[in-house]
């Protein structure tokens, strides 16, 4: 009897062993990758040395779908990846007291209504202040596509993949969903 309680004694812990090792291999995640955020001046100085497209979230203290976002889509891992491989990324406050020169011009706040708005966020919005709004500027700071509203990391992840590996050049949206491979399936 002592050897039968002794061997169901070891075969449950040699289970309870296994089985935690197991669960813990299974549910590894991957190492906590943050985007690597700078100023839209830190971002024209970088693209002196090593041209990239340039990547810029423009955004409110107020706005909650920006949080949201910030939350959700810009701090989940494959999402942080791609920026940091691909863009400079930018956070810029709609609607910040500090001048930015840009293209030999200086553009500024306004203050306007409650709030008031920078001009180079009206600027990359085409005047169309919404937020959140990401915009895509190529490696010589052209705009390729201001983008306004809210996606998650699932619908974001092939607009970085369309405007960061050129394929906007090739080819229209529609046609690049079609081949598109989502790290997320």
């Amino acid at each position: 009897m002592k050897k039968h309680h002794l061997f169901i004694t070891f075969i449950s812990l040699f289970l309870l062993v296994f089985l935690s090792g197991a669960y813990v291999a299974d549910n590894r995640q991957e190492p906590d990758v943050t985007v690597n955020w700078m100023s839209f001046e830190e971002a024209l100085d970088k693209s002196k040395t090593k041209k990239r497209k340039i990547f810029i979230d423009v955004y409110t203290d107020w706005c909650g779908w920006c949080k949201v976002m910030d939350k959700k889509t810009f701090s989940e891992a494959t999402i942080a990846s791609y920026l940091n491989e691909h863009y400079y990324a930018v956070k810029l406050d709609a609607e910040q007291k500090e001048e930015i020169i840009f293209r030999d011009r200086t553009f500024k706040y306004i203050p306007s209504g409650r709030r008031g708005y920078h001009e180079l966020a009206a600027a990359l919005l085409q005047n169309k202040l919404s937020y959140p709004t990401v915009v895509f500027l190529d490696e010589d700071f052209n705009l390729i596509q201001p983008l306004p509203g809210y996606r998650d990391a699932k619908a974001f992840h092939p607009i970085l993949q369309f405007f960061g590996e050129d394929q906007y050049k090739n080819m229209k949206w529609d046609e690049f969903q079609k081949v598109y491979d989502s790290p997320y399936n």
